[in-house]
């Protein structure tokens, strides 16, 4: 963990090599900020797809986009938003990791980026990647492959989580069937469930923007 971009942040990833542990709570070595907003085992792991920097390339061209710039544990090729589901089960190599939550974009991004509005921009076009729980714990490696040994629901996409959890955020319909998906994070559904129970959106300035 560093003071960089102004900020705290664990958000400096470097490259690994070789055998690292995986636990319930994420890899060996790895730091949190802010535990209260990160990590723990619903949130052990981050993963972006390398396809977006291109994306942020051609929008943001003055500056470098190099993954692992939005603090991801794991950069890879050919797995979207739009292709993967919550609830998606995989075997790196000892461990089994699940999909269990979109990431929600904050304002360290902007930071990190020396951008303003940024981490709401990632949140709109639904380009945040996703968070995995440890479902068994183990020795992992950069070379190891994902395998898929389990499907989640088809219904949901994480880029379908995303849009509709955060761009059409008070439609109880959409709510009430985002319930029904089991491998949904706690703290998700928790606030699904408010939103059906009060009517009202929870305030997403300060985690957008950083101030009151």
């Amino acid at each position: 963990m560093t003071q960089n971009y102004g900020i705290t942040t664990a958000m400096a990833k470097q490259p690994v090599t070789g055998r690292m542990y995986l636990s319930e709570t994420g890899l060996e070595g790895d730091e949190c900020a802010e535990p209260k907003f990160h990590g723990g085992t619903e949130r052990a792991l981050h993963q972006y797809p390398l396809e977006h920097y291109a994306f942020w390339q051609q929008k943001y061209p003055e500056r470098e986009w190099v993954s692992s710039g939005m603090g991801e544990n794991i950069s890879t090729l050919g797995m979207t938003e739009d292709n993967v589901r919550i609830g998606d089960r995989y075997r790196w190599g000892e461990a089994i990791i699940e999909i269990s939550q979109p990431r929600s974009p904050c304002f360290k991004l902007n930071c990190r980026w020396d951008l303003q509005g940024f981490s709401e921009t990632m949140q709109t076009t639904g380009r945040c990647g996703w968070l995995y729980r440890v479902i068994q714990p183990g020795f992992i490696s950069a070379t190891a492959p994902l395998v898929l040994i389990q499907a989640g629901d088809e219904r949901f996409t994480v880029k379908r989580v995303l849009d509709w959890y955060f761009n059409d955020p008070m439609n109880p319909d959409k709510l009430r069937l985002l319930q029904t998906c089991e491998a949904l994070s706690k703290s998700w559904q928790s606030t699904i469930a408010k939103r059906l129970e009060t009517g009202e959106l929870e305030n997403w300035h300060f985690r957008l923007n950083g101030k009151a």
